[in-house]
């Protein structure tokens, strides 16, 4: 948290150590246990989830969606550290995420297991996941709905990286 970007470094360790189940992170580890995944090539892949769910967090509280005062019994990032940082908090986080994540690669000589789980986890974050589920909430608030589009905002928006997590844990054992 020091040099011209430390204010951007602190709302990255506000939301990063913020209380929190973690529950992606462990998902992604007790399936890799489950398929007797050794090592710690799913440590990258852990850190890399939580940024992106956290990530999400960040945007979703933002006055243009949600708008939230609180979340994990903090003020928002963007109460604390304005709209500007908050949306740039987010953006880091995203990207972060993905570099933190390339680190597995220097972790085994035979990088197609890693290469799979980048791929699941561009798929799961992006338009066809997570980002896709909350681009349709987001379009359709205060609309009707109908069962297949909620299931279509529940199965993206929320199990996305939930179901990446699991996968990626598989992939990595």
């Amino acid at each position: 948290e020091e040099g011209f970007a430390a204010q951007m470094a602190q709302a990255l360790n506000y939301n990063m150590t913020a209380p929190g189940k973690r529950l992606r992170p462990v998902l992604l580890m007790e399936a890799s246990r489950m398929y007797q995944g050794e090592g710690m090539l799913v440590h990258p892949f852990m850190a890399a989830m939580e940024m992106i769910h956290t990530h999400s967090l960040i945007h979703d509280d933002l006055p243009a969606l949600d708008n939230d005062d609180y979340r994990r019994g903090r003020k928002t990032t963007h109460k604390v550290y304005g709209e500007a940082l908050a949306v740039l908090c987010g953006d880091a986080l995203l990207n972060y995420a993905y570099e933190t994540a390339f680190l597995a690669f220097s972790m085994e000589e035979d990088t197609k297991k890693t290469a799979r789980a980048l791929q699941i986890l561009g798929r799961k974050a992006g338009i066809h996941g997570m980002l896709g589920g909350q681009s349709v909430d987001v379009m359709n608030e205060k609309k009707e709905m109908s069962r297949q589009m909620l299931d279509y905002i529940y199965e993206n928006k929320t199990a996305a990286l939930i179901e990446g997590s699991m996968m990626i844990g598989a992939v990595l054992a």
